[in-house]
């Protein structure tokens, strides 16, 4: 499937994804659960979820989580018609969705919270959404190992965890944790408007680091157009390394062998239009 074929402003689409994949593996058992995680998730991102405010982010919106999750639903899928091991199980399949879909619940303001937007945690929502999944998932029935993994694999979308750093509990959650922050990444960079969606990720940054205090010569970024020259390095020295060893090389299982990669492919091109926007800027190639 060609990325971003799926409507991903609707929840329904992508829940309907998610069912025809676990279907695959004959885990229709799992709708229930599936059902009542999206009804809640989607609460939560609109506002409607007991006890916080909606997410109120513009780069970081429910539809980044819905991208993550059909991405991370393609490569569950691929996996599993390689026969790789470990075979993950339809409850590993259910702890990788529910990591994805919660990957970003850090970012929730309690109802009281008023100051600012969520953008003001991202610096720290990779802990607060582990904090909130410890607090949520249990009232699905998830046990507390299971909720461990899953916390694990969240931990490792930050970009500042290593995840061959990180202590994983069995094989499963370490793949776990290889598909999500694969699907995070690949997800929201292969976007068909992540170029011009940079200026609003810009702007969680800029939120983030006032609020955190960052000092001005700490900061990673101090005005948009920094943030545009690093993007291509971001990706060829940063995620592109982490994607290929760090995580596995999991976006693998988006194709068939000797195939190009569609979310590569998308994602590339996203890198060379902002290389085309900066050098209409400024005249040079910034690579």
């Amino acid at each position: 499937m060609a990325p971003h074929a799926i409507d991903t402003k609707s929840p329904a689409a992508v829940v309907a994804v998610v069912k025809n994949a676990f279907a695959l593996i004959s885990a229709q058992a799992s709708f229930p659960l599936l059902d009542r995680l999206f009804a809640d998730v989607t609460n939560m991102f609109n506002g409607k979820y007991p006890g916080y405010l909606g997410i109120d982010m513009h780069y970081h919106d429910y539809e980044h989580t819905l991208q993550a999750t059909v991405c991370l639903i393609q490569i569950l899928e691929g996996r599993h018609r390689t026969g790789d091991k470990p075979i993950l199980s339809a409850r590993d399949w259910e702890l990788a969705v529910i990591a994805v879909l919660l990957h970003d619940t850090g970012y929730l303001k309690h109802a009281d919270d008023r100051d600012g937007t969520g953008a003001k945690y991202t610096l720290i929502h990779e802990s607060r959404s582990c904090e909130f999944a410890r607090s949520y998932l249990p009232s699905l029935g998830i046990k507390p190992a299971e909720i461990d993994d899953v916390c694990a694999a969240i931990s490792c979308t930050g970009p500042q965890n290593k995840i061959s750093q990180m202590t994983f509990s069995r094989e499963s959650a370490r793949v776990i944790a290889f598909i999500l922050v694969t699907a995070d990444y690949l997800g929201q960079m292969s976007a068909p408007d992540y170029v011009d969606e940079l200026p609003m990720l810009f702007g969680e940054f800029e939120e983030a680091f006032e609020f955190e205090h960052v000092p001005e010569q700490k900061r990673s970024y101090h005005e948009i157009s920094e943030l545009l020259e690093k993007t291509p390095r971001f990706w060829e020295n940063y995620v592109r390394p982490l994607l290929d060893f760090e995580a596995g090389g999991v976006h693998r299982y988006l194709t068939t062998a000797g195939q190009p990669n569609p979310y590569l492919q998308a994602v590339e091109a996203n890198i060379a239009e902002v290389q085309r926007r900066l050098r209409e800027r400024t005249g040079k190639k910034i690579g």
